[in-house]
């Protein structure tokens, strides 16, 4: 009788509940990680995602051996074959029980459900865990026993429940048996062979010691830093978390124990939080993970062809230095500030009113950190078409962002060379006097007048 762990976004040993209830059964354990290219490339995965969750999953089968645990590498182009294949290595390894921490995508949910059916038929019990937030999904309603719809009074009430429960971690596993050769996965599946370098370092030990030098170097001034991107002021734990690596749970009694209080640790926290209120929302509104708007009324916007300007935004030729670089980085890196993130979209779905949905994809195609309840509830707030979403009437001016975020063109130099030699003022709008260097475009779209075009659409929605 053999317990089975499957590992899906929860690419870790420590503070892991599926993990440490099989290794409490005092059953013999195995672990799974199913590589599903197909699927991958229908949910947008990223090659730089893709490489990381592979390294990753190679690292943990390492500690695992250690452990005495083999996990073994299944492969299924989808979701559909992972059921069969699934079922078959229970078969093999005379599984009884199946621990998993839950997922909440709607089709991983669909997904689960599946195998519990199937897994029945086999008298295979099927035990899920709620691992992805601090507060488990769910926990967090209103008097009314309803999800939050907001997040500023969600997160009072998170707040309120983290001081009332005060969150544990989940016991670390000890061994089950003497240590073993761990299995591993050599090469990258074909649609994902051309990854950036990467961004981060392997293994969760590295993804712990990112997050202690963050709360001991950097949180202090996080409400400061945060929004400069050509200040180290971020975590640039997002890849980790967006994985699984590390957990809600572990960054947020971090920074308690260890960071001290005041403003930064205190925004930083708030940053957890809103993780939560997006995963929340993607768990109570299935919605918003099938192309659909949080605000159903908004899907009657008539968004503009995408045409040539959704191409110079992906290439980042717009003519707009700030908008420019940060997709460059996108695109070089696997990864972009989140100011950026949230200037860049604003820019693509109010000034050229391309539909978000193009610009979600988009960004999950190349993040290394893409994980969708986060990237969604981002796009649907710069779009004004979800939860708590920035007011149709407020729209960016990235030229404004620019001078007030990187007021000496530091970030557009490293990323828009050609604009290099231009002073700290005409950085930001090169269109403004004098000729453009270098071949560098004039702006596709008046931020003026297409600004006024946006609020009118809505306007026209709202009447």
């Amino acid at each position: 009788m053999t317990e089975l762990v499957w590992f899906r976004n929860d690419l870790r040993i420590a503070d892991n509940p599926a993990l440490t209830a099989a290794c409490k059964s005092k059953q013999p354990v195995r672990a799974c990680f199913i590589v599903t290219p197909g699927q991958w490339q229908q949910h947008d995965w990223s090659a730089a995602r893709v490489r990381f969750v592979l390294e990753h999953a190679n690292d943990l089968s390492k500690q695992l051996a250690k452990l005495g645990i083999a996990l073994s590498f299944i492969h299924a182009e989808f979701f559909t074959d992972s059921l069969a294949a699934l079922e078959a290595h229970c078969q093999e390894h005379n599984v009884r029980q199946l621990h998993f921490n839950e997922e909440y995508g709607i089709n991983e949910r669909r997904r689960d459900k599946q195998v519990r059916d199937r897994l029945a038929e086999l008298d295979v019990g099927v035990n899920k865990y709620r691992d992805q937030t601090v507060a488990p999904v769910g926990q967090i309603l209103t008097q009314q026993n309803e999800p939050y719809s907001v997040f500023t009074p969600f997160s009072r009430r998170w707040r309120s429940w983290i001081e009332e429960t005060q969150p544990t971690l989940f016991p670390a596993p000890t061994a089950v048996g003497e240590e073993l050769q761990p299995e591993q996965t050599d090469t990258l599946p074909a649609p994902f062979q051309d990854a950036p370098e990467p961004l981060v370092s392997t293994g969760e030990h590295a993804a712990h010691n990112q997050l202690e030098q963050f709360l001991a170097q950097r949180a202090r001034d996080y409400k400061d830093n945060r929004d400069l991107p050509a200040v180290d002021g971020t975590s640039q734990l997002s890849p980790y978390l967006a994985n699984g690596v590390l957990s809600g749970r572990q960054c947020l009694i971090a920074a308690r124990q260890t960071g001290g209080t005041g403003e930064g640790i205190e925004t930083w926290i708030n940053e957890i939080a809103w993780r939560d209120f997006y995963i929340n929302i993607l768990y109570h509104y299935p919605r918003v993970s099938m192309h659909r708007a949080f605000k159903p009324e908004t899907e009657a916007l008539a968004w503009n062809d995408p045409s040539e300007h959704f191409e110079a935004w992906k290439e980042g030729r717009t003519g707009i230095p700030i908008v420019d670089a940060a997709m460059c980085q996108l695109k070089t890196t696997g990864w972009m500030h989140n100011r950026l993130r949230m200037i860049t979209a604003m820019f693509l779905t109010k000034n050229l009113f391309i539909d978000w949905r193009l610009g979600e994809a988009w960004f999950m195609q190349n993040l290394v950190d893409g994980f969708l309840a986060s990237n969604n509830g981002g796009w649907q707030w710069s779009a004004s078409t979800g939860t708590d979403a920035a007011p149709y009437f407020r729209v960016f001016n990235p030229v404004t962002q620019s001078e007030r975020f990187d007021p000496k063109g530091e970030f557009i130099r490293q990323w828009v060379p050609e604009l290099a030699k231009l002073d700290n003022k005409r950085i930001h709008d090169p269109s403004k006097g004098g000729v453009i260097p270098g071949g560098y475009p004039r702006p596709i779209v008046d931020l003026k007048e297409s600004r006024k075009e946006a609020i009118a659409r809505f306007q026209a929605l709202k009447d």
